[in-house]
């Protein structure tokens, strides 16, 4: 693989020449043209990582070249090849873009270091922009997991609250993804491009945490033997994320207020202020007002965390996401161990949608995880489930018999659950069956199927609209679409 793609643009045949030579022999992918229009027309077909550019061509003066290039390619480094330098060039050449400038006659020694610092250079940048694109779209909505109308609803706040500097608490059981919600929060906003520092206040001890958060100067206490920044200061113009929030002591509560107040703090054993400008973003596993009542967490700190806030339904209670996070977590395990695509049985399908996940999302990645690890095969039964998952299934609701969704419905083109080509698909099969007859039970009285199922109305029209159900008489079942809309998936 080529150390980096040059291209240069030299009207003299003996320095294009002279060049390609030199630069392939250091491992340099290097295209050579004489002309400015010639020089354009290869940077519109592929990219370079740098330019070298002779300021003297038939058709073009480089240093006007260099702005309709600079104009089409603003970080491109180019280094301008002229046959004599001079300050006023110089100033001209900087000020159009140019990395730097180069003289004929000229040191190979220096113009290969220059070679290599440009590359390198604009390698290392394009890296870091392909990071932080990677990054954004890992924590991008769309990467949340869920369909369910309250994870929609969630989501449509944090587009909100991504945009503006407001503190925000995001409260939750453990292992909803308050982590992953905080992430998407600060992907979204216009300090994307600035550090997220998370800070588990719960792991960290109490003497230390302090430490942690402003930093300190050398001799503050007996094992600072040097002076240390915060993580207030490495996440200035970016976000502070406070997992466990409740777990701080009322020390620390007292100095983060004054944070969160006056945007400044001052390193342990210091007296100088520093000023920070940091977004906070903090999360809770437990009740924070319960223990603001109980006199455990500073009434005034609840309510300078508390501007915007944000609660994580606990995954028994956004059941039907569950399908497609198996969905997600069975194509993540499979890729990750090298394996064909997983799929779980539909008596072990039934098992996890019907388990309660005290753990929630955590834990059911953990069961994914440790079942795809386990398998043999590409179709994975109960025996793969953990005694816990097995034992703690419960079957409540209206749910049909696992028998019921195996056998094939009367009417349907699709014969049975088999026909569905994915665990979504089986799913939205399972559910549109599960809806269908509870319609049949209250003769299609839709009010009082809302009410057995404990859902709103409108939540039920929504999903019968979404599944394609249509009245029907007893028996039959009408999908227009149904084929396209299981099998197709």
């Amino acid at each position: 693989m080529p150390k980096g793609s040059i291209l240069v643009v030299d009207d003299e045949a003996e320095i294009r020449e002279g060049l390609v030579l030199l630069l392939e022999s250091e491992g340099y992918a290097v295209v050579a043209v004489e002309t400015g229009d010639a020089g354009l027309a290869r940077l519109e077909e592929e990219p370079f990582d740098l330019l070298l550019l002779d300021v003297s061509l038939p058709d073009h003066n480089g240093i006007d070249l260099l702005q309709q290039i600079r104009e089409r390619d603003p970080v491109l480094p180019v280094v301008l090849i002229t046959a004599y330098g001079s300050i006023d060039m110089a100033r001209r050449a900087f000020k159009n873009g140019a990395r730097d400038y180069i003289t004929k006659p000229w040191s190979n020694d220096e113009l290969l270091a220059q070679v290599a610092l440009a590359v390198e250079g604009h390698r290392l940048r394009e890296e870091n922009v392909q990071l932080k694109r990677a990054l954004k779209q890992r924590y991008a909505f769309p990467n949340i997991i869920g369909k369910s109308e309250r994870m929609h609803a969630l989501l449509d706040l944090v587009t909100q609250v991504a945009a503006s500097r407001s503190t925000v608490l995001i409260t939750g059981e453990s292992g909803t993804g308050k982590e992953l919600i905080a992430k998407a929060i600060h992907s979204a906003s216009s300090r994307a491009d600035k550090a997220f520092v998370p800070v588990n206040s719960g792991s960290i001890p109490v003497d230390l945490l302090e430490s942690q958060l402003f930093g300190h100067l050398k001799g503050a206490f007996t094992s600072a033997v040097s002076a240390k920044k915060g993580l207030f200061e490495v996440a200035d113009q970016g976000t502070i994320f406070f997992d466990e929030i409740s777990t701080v002591s009322p020390e620390t509560q007292a100095k983060l207020l004054r944070v969160i107040q006056e945007r400044e703090f001052m390193r342990l054993g210091g007296t100088e202020t520093i000023k920070v400008d940091v977004r906070i973003v903090a999360a809770a596993n437990v009740d924070l007002l319960g223990l603001v009542r109980d006199g455990r967490f500073r009434e005034d700190l609840y309510h300078r965390l508390n501007v915007i806030a944000l609660h994580l339904p606990p995954l028994r209670e956004r059941r039907e996401d569950v399908p497609l996070l198996l969905e997600h977590f069975l194509r993540r395990f499979s890729e990750e161990n090298a394996r064909p695509l997983r799929r779980f049985t539909p008596a072990a399908l039934k098992v996890l949608v019907d388990y309660d996940w005290p753990g929630n999302v955590r834990e059911l990645e953990n069961v994914v995880e440790r079942a795809v690890v386990l398998s043999a095969q590409n179709l994975m039964d109960t025996d793969l489930l953990p005694e816990t998952v097995l034992e703690k299934a419960v079957a409540g609701g209206a749910r049909l018999q696992l028998d019921d969704f195996l056998a094939p419905a009367p009417g349907s083109s699709l014969g049975s659950l088999q026909a569905a080509s994915s665990l979504f698909g089986i799913m939205e099969e399972i559910e549109r069956r599960v809806i269908v007859d509870m319609l049949e039970r209250t003769n299609w009285n839709q009010t009082e199927a809302a009410e057995r199922f404990q859902i709103p109305l409108s939540t039920l029209n929504q999903k019968i609209k979404r599944l394609g159900i249509e009245k029907r008489r007893r028996g039959t079942v009408r999908n227009a679409d149904s084929t396209a809309h299981v099998a197709g998936k």
